[in-house]
């Protein structure tokens, strides 16, 4: 992170103290996740002029809220921004409240768009999509948080999830024209469209996946 001339004290504690929270949360939100969202935000920031220490805090905290569940996670997390007194170390009011709103705003399924530049970038950097991945954490998902079903049950909700996310007149939404996700989210949607070469996908995944 140095090249991006973060503060080394924040970058510790980010390390000691908010990273590992991550171990508790699903396959899908591992810290490989978030180590991934910061490293494509800090990539993407080179095109934008931001406060890199800022960026790095918005997308390191952008999915602690799942501790209370994913349905409301990025309000959560927004909460835990605010309250976090340690981040007045580096940051002042104002510019907590703007990582903040990023942390609120990275949703996909938000309706409006991110309220500043840092949560577009984080809302992009949360959207790796590589369709296999995709695919993979829809189903990581779906095992971890349904467990219950059967796999034709977990088949169905991978589709219909599909569908209403990444297909053509889903609610992802793209903000920064620099990411590879554009060229990634045609070449996934060529393979929800093909709904057998969707289901040797899923038949692989979920095979690997429930081993």
């Amino acid at each position: 992170m140095k090249q991006y001339d973060i503060d080394a004290t924040l970058i510790n504690y980010i390390e000691e103290k908010i990273i590992p929270r991550y171990r508790f949360f699903d396959k899908a939100h591992q810290e490989d996740h978030v180590r991934s969202v910061i490293d494509r935000a800090m990539g993407m920031s080179a095109y934008y002029e931001v406060n890199h220490n800022m960026l790095y805090a918005a997308a390191a905290y952008h999915d602690v809220g799942l501790c209370e569940g994913r349905e409301e996670h990025h309000l959560v997390s927004g909460r835990m921004i605010r309250v976090d007194s340690r981040l007045r170390e580096w940051f002042s009011d104002d510019e907590i409240e703007v990582i903040a709103e990023a942390a609120e705003d990275h949703r996909a399924s938000a309706t409006g768009e991110p309220r500043s530049i840092y949560g577009r970038i984080v809302a992009e950097a949360d959207r790796l999509i590589i369709p296999e991945k995709v695919l993979r954490r829809t189903v990581q998902f779906g095992l971890s948080h349904y467990p219950e079903l059967p796999k034709e049950g977990h088949w169905e909700r991978t589709v219909e999830h599909l569908h209403e996310k990444y297909a053509e007149g889903g609610y992802l939404r793209l903000w920064i024209p620099e990411s590879d996700n554009a060229r990634n989210l045609a070449a996934l949607r060529d393979i929800i469209r093909d709904k057998s070469l969707l289901r040797k996908y899923f038949d692989s995944i979920y095979a690997e996946e429930t081993v």
